[in-house]
């Protein structure tokens, strides 16, 4: 029996991660300051300084708008300035919390051991990419001991068609994302070798499809060559790509054999290690 003196007890709510009946993004959900402050960052985050006057103009914006948002991020340690250059910066913080995201999956994590090796077995630095946009975002590397060697720090963006990563990634994709990310005929070139057209681009993915990996023939960098195979996830989908690069005057057709061969073990491993289907040996 109920006591009087004491209050019914109120059923325990579930806490929520927004309002309830907010489901879109529309305009009148998002908050435009904020928004204007993001486009900032993310624009000055891909740039290796920018003067105020040049970001208010690329952006579109008044200079005193652009100077307020970046005094904000200043604050906030996201972005900082050279007084002796005039020039805006991404800041350390962008780092932490990058650094933040990548902890929050296990594909970073299971991926280092497996990269070491690869750059040992290899003597060639070690890459972990991911499908960012219309780039490859590379999220971890080992790099090789040698003088000479490829480096792209966990941070940058790569070309989706001029990249071993990228090719690996896009020729594992259904024809509708194709389309959406190959936009029109023509492609960005970068060095003779790089596909200038996307049908020149879907000939070498259906050869990458065929074989298993995937050859950036100095399509980006001339002089550095890379080799790289898909990683995929439990549903078989390919999530990553990982690949050794390096100067093709130390990865040239001879060498292309046994270095897709560890490329492509190295790729069955990390597929196995989140939960991916077994990937036979390549042969």
């Amino acid at each position: 029996m109920d006591n009087p003196n004491n209050p019914p007890e109120t059923p325990q709510r579930r806490a929520r991660g927004r309002p309830r009946g907010w489901h879109d993004s529309t305009a009148q959900n998002t908050i435009k300051s904020l928004d204007r402050a993001m486009q900032v960052f993310e624009y000055l985050s891909r740039q290796p300084g920018c003067t105020l006057s040049g970001l208010a103009a690329d952006l579109e914006q008044s200079p005193a708008t652009i100077y307020r948002i970046l005094v904000t991020l200043e604050g906030r340690r996201l972005v900082e300035f050279d007084a002796a250059e005039q020039l805006w910066h991404v800041g350390p913080n962008a780092y932490v919390i990058g650094a933040r995201f990548l902890r929050r999956t296990s594909l970073v994590d299971r991926a280092r051991p497996v990269l070491r090796r690869l750059m040992e077995e290899t003597g060639e630095t070690a890459n972990l990419g991911v499908v960012q946009a219309d780039a490859v975002l590379f999220v971890s590397q080992v790099e090789s001991h040698a003088s000479i060697r490829a480096f792209f720090p966990p941070g940058t963006l790569s070309p989706l068609h001029a990249s071993g990563i990228g090719k690996a990634l896009l020729s594992e994709m259904p024809e509708e994302r194709l389309l959406r990310l190959l936009g029109g005929p023509d492609l960005a070139v970068f060095t003779p070798q790089t596909h200038g057209t996307a049908a020149s681009l879907r000939g070498d993915l259906a050869e990458i499809r065929a074989r298993g990996y995937a050859i950036d023939e100095e399509e980006k960098n001339p002089g550095m060559r890379c080799i790289a195979a898909p990683v995929r996830d439990v549903h078989a989908e390919a999530v990553a790509g990982i690949s050794v690069s390096g100067p093709s005057i130390r990865m040239g057709a001879d060498e292309t054999g046994a270095l897709a061969r560890a490329v492509m073990r190295a790729a069955a491993e990390l597929t196995a290690a989140i939960g991916g289907p077994a990937i036979p040996p390549p042969g």
